[in-house]
């Protein structure tokens, strides 16, 4: 049995990870921290309540580690990264769920966060924690950069197909909708209902701080440099990611050679379903699953891929870190 903290527990993000671990045959949840709010978590998710006895704790890093053996941060970006070099020298394993160590330099990190980075030596040595493209490194370890949403709705279906040579890697356009659970739970103007209800509009064009990321992420697993243009939209649903993506084919191809590649590729992967269908948020809602299919129309290989944001874009994606970290089975929990 491995002992659980969740740092930054009021957010949609921890209530999805609590839900999971609470069904996990290994995982006990021993402490949960808010910086602001010192209820029970039954009352802050009421979903839980009678289903957690713990209160949210406003705890110092020693305090954590006398509690866990696991770490579970859900803090903003760069709050992680200001707690988890003592985390990790108490011999604390963490799951970072923020940005904090997904990009490779400082620099890149500074460029699309505007803030100096707490744990610069750290970057570029740090697992990304999409197990379809790099299990082995985090088997064990002590730290894995959990993978942002649309990242991983994006990552998943272009690397097979850049990695055998069926696309132009400098010519991608990834059209992406999200839920607005996305946005965090936290109130914002664009995401109160009277403002989004019945609306869907693109937001951060060119500038969203997922860009990097992707481009990073696709380069090292095929390694062919790749750049993309990335605009995701807000739509007026709680919860999932569907992304279509645009790419360029460098020689003639038709759409069962592309899903052949893509069966082959994801065969042994039990989260990844290549299906015939175009898929949508709701086949995925609720699950660790991600649906990818995809399409020849002219000279353009069309892409989609559906997620549910909070699970396999976050907290399901941890989990499965989690198991692998643990040596425990990866679908443990999540199937």
């Amino acid at each position: 049995m491995t002992t659980i903290a969740i740092l930054g527990a009021t957010g949609y993000t921890a209530l999805e990870l609590i839900k999971i671990l609470l069904r996990h045959p290994n995982a006990v949840i021993t402490a949960l921290t808010s910086r602001e709010d010192t209820r029970s978590v039954g009352t802050v998710h009421p979903s839980l309540s009678g289903r957690l006895d713990l209160s949210l704790e406003n705890l110092l890093p020693k305090e954590i580690a006398n509690r866990s053996e696991c770490v579970f941060s859900c803090l903003p970006h760069t709050a992680s990264a200001k707690i988890v070099p003592e985390l990790l020298s108490y011999g604390i394993k963490v799951i970072d769920l923020s940005a904090d160590y997904r990009l490779d330099t400082a620099e890149i990190f500074e460029t699309w966060y505007a803030e100096k980075h707490p744990d610069p030596d750290r970057l570029g040595k740090v697992p990304y924690g999409l197990p379809e493209l790099f299990r082995n490194q985090i088997v064990g370890v002590n730290l894995v950069a959990n993978p942002g949403c649309y990242p991983t709705s994006a990552i998943l279906p272009l690397t097979p197909l850049i990695k055998t040579g069926f696309i132009e890697p400098s010519d991608i356009i990834i059209d992406s909708k999200s839920g607005v659970s996305g946005a965090g739970r936290k109130p914002k103007l664009s995401t109160l209902y009277p403002e989004c209800n019945e609306s869907i509009s693109p937001y951060s064009v060119g500038t969203h701080r997922h860009t990097p990321e992707i481009e990073q992420i696709i380069t090292t697993a095929t390694g062919q440099k790749t750049t993309v243009i990335f605009t995701p939209h807000l739509t007026p649903m709680d919860r999932g990611i569907l992304s279509t993506i645009y790419s360029k084919p460098l020689r003639p191809v038709v759409q069962n050679e592309l899903l052949a590649t893509l069966r082959h590729f994801y065969r042994n992967e039990p989260f990844v379903k290549i299906v015939e269908h175009l898929p949508s948020t709701k086949d995925v809602s609720g699950t660790n699953f991600v649906h990818i299919t995809v399409r020849v129309v002219g000279n353009r290989i069309i892409t989609v891929s559906a997620i549910d944001n909070l699970i396999k874009g976050a907290s399901g994606a941890a989990v499965q870190n989690f198991n692998l970290m643990f040596n425990y089975p990866e679908t443990t929990a999540l199937i």
